[in-house]
């Protein structure tokens, strides 16, 4: 096998797609697995629906995601220019020669009819497809009309009979009747390629060995197939990937506003996870095994995994394996990654090791840290039922006494660790000879307000410091004798 060469052609339309980074997943996995290059090309010929600044995005996404491209715009090649756009006169050229050819023709038919020609096919209920008639025009009227400025596009001609077969290693054969495949238009008016053009010569210029793209182009690369042998190129080999759907019914869709690699980033999740899950999505590796590291995922890459059955895009899973990330990264990391969070829930200046330790493995998304500390910096409103617990005894009344003891307590404490704190609380505990809970239930309430914390009354005590610890007390005892008369 000569040297694999591999790439991902993203449209700079937004955010890089779920669908668009598992192909671009694949295609460097594969060329990883052997050796290979990577090729980033950015296909750009969509004017109308390119979004400012994706072109960047697409960059910063494949490199945050751990996807480096051995080729591209940015980082350059010796086959560029790696940017659709920039590579008019080269599509051009081959247009032209396509036409001399016989594999294409000029087209001067408008939109109103070729509008009114497909109208007439609806109503006669048969599908619409070109019917060549530009094709029959004399040399003559091609140069008048050429001569007096008319607009035209390049269609290119297929046979109408006969059938055309590719094997693909994913689908195996695969035959279309020549006569279901338009004469779609190569190069628009404007000057700019199609994809049915731009994708061949551009895959055929950068010795792109293996095409790995979505399952959507499976009925479609026939009319590739014919460019390249009207040129007399050689096929390059056709991996094609089923589709990620979002359910049994409906398929992601960046035009349908499904998530992005970088919605999922802002929601919390880690890029490892996300890679790793977004690998499972139409390949197994035969194993039991569902976590891996990237050179783990090279290692166990085969096409013989890749499914023919649609993916779908299982949240809760992704979820799930998201927190079992979260849970294995050192301290110091999960630190780090969480900073920005902590920083939104105003507690980047408190004890982030205490923090980690409470929380780290109770995580499922770093977006659930504002949420689960935001009690810290604001006590929130709670009525006094909160203070009954039927497994500690305790309720409303018998908490009253119980936090005027404890907030004594605590109020001698010079220092606020977990361990003080804990042993004036079991202190207290043993001096009242009641059940541990009697005493850390009530505390729990009235320095957070919540029934659920993560972690006990020491060490929110901790994290909230003295002074604001004993004026929560404070607070909460004054509520009680209010609400008791």
């Amino acid at each position: 096998m000569s040297q694999v060469r591999t790439r991902v052609a993203p449209s700079p339309t937004g955010y890089l797609h779920i669908g668009g980074l598992r192909t671009a997943l694949y295609a460097w996995l594969f060329a990883r697995k052997h050796g290979g290059r990577f090729i980033l090309r950015i296909e750009d010929t969509d004017v109308a629906r390119e979004v400012p600044g994706a072109k960047e995005i697409i960059y910063s996404t494949l490199r945050e995601a751990g996807l480096y491209y051995d080729e591209g715009p940015d980082v350059g090649g010796e086959y560029g220019p790696y940017i659709q756009s920039e590579r008019r006169e080269i599509y051009k050229k081959y247009a032209e020669e396509l036409i001399r050819r016989g594999a294409a023709y000029r087209c001067f038919c408008t939109k109103e009819q070729l509008a009114e020609a497909r109208a007439a096919a609806e109503a006669r209920g048969e599908t619409y497809t070109y019917d060549k008639r530009c094709l029959r025009l004399s040399e003559a009227e091609i140069q008048r009309r050429l001569d007096a400025g008319e607009p035209y596009v390049i269609r290119q001609n297929i046979p109408t009979e006969g059938e055309t077969t590719y094997t693909d290693l994913v689908f195996g054969d695969i035959t279309v009747p020549n006569a279901d495949l338009d004469d779609n238009v190569l190069l628009k008016a404007d000057g700019l390629p199609t994809y049915n053009l731009a994708n061949v010569i551009d895959d055929h210029l950068m010795g792109i060995t293996h095409v790995i793209r979505g399952v959507e182009y499976l009925s479609s690369t026939p009319k590739y197939n014919h460019l390249y042998r009207a040129l007399g190129w050689e096929i390059p080999t056709y991996i094609h990937l089923p589709v990620v759907m979002k359910d049994k019914q409906r398929k992601l869709s960046k035009r349908h506003g499904d998530a992005s690699y970088d919605d999922f980033i802002k929601k919390g999740y880690l890029k490892e996870a996300l890679i790793n899950y977004i690998a499972l999505l139409g390949w197994s590796p035969g194993t039991e095994q569902e976590i891996f590291s990237l050179d783990e995922l090279i290692e166990a890459f085969s096409l013989e995994g890749l499914s023919k059955s649609p993916a779908i895009f299982d949240v809760e899973k992704l979820t799930w394996m998201n927190a079992q990330y979260i849970r294995a990264l050192p301290k110091e990391e999960f630190i780090s990654r969480a900073m920005p969070y902590f920083k939104e829930a105003g507690v980047a200046h408190m004890d982030l090791n205490l923090i980690a330790e409470l929380i780290q493995p109770r995580l499922e998304r770093l977006d659930e840290i504002p949420p689960k500390l935001a009690f810290l910096t604001e006590m929130p409103a709670f009525g006094p039922e909160l203070y009954a617990h039927k497994r500690s005894g305790t309720d409303a009344a018998k908490a009253l006494p119980v936090l005027k003891e404890a907030r004594a307590a605590l109020a001698e404490l010079d220092e606020y660790t977990v361990d003080s704190l804990k042993a004036a609380l079991n202190a207290l505990v043993e001096k009242l000879g009641v059940k541990t809970g009697f005493v850390y239930w009530p505390v729990r309430i009235a320095i957070s307000g919540l029934e659920v914390t993560p972690g006990g009354p020491a060490e929110i005590a901790c994290l909230l410091g003295k002074a604001e610890t004993l004026s929560r007390l404070d607070t909460s005892i004054a509520e009680l004798e209010k609400q008791q008369g």
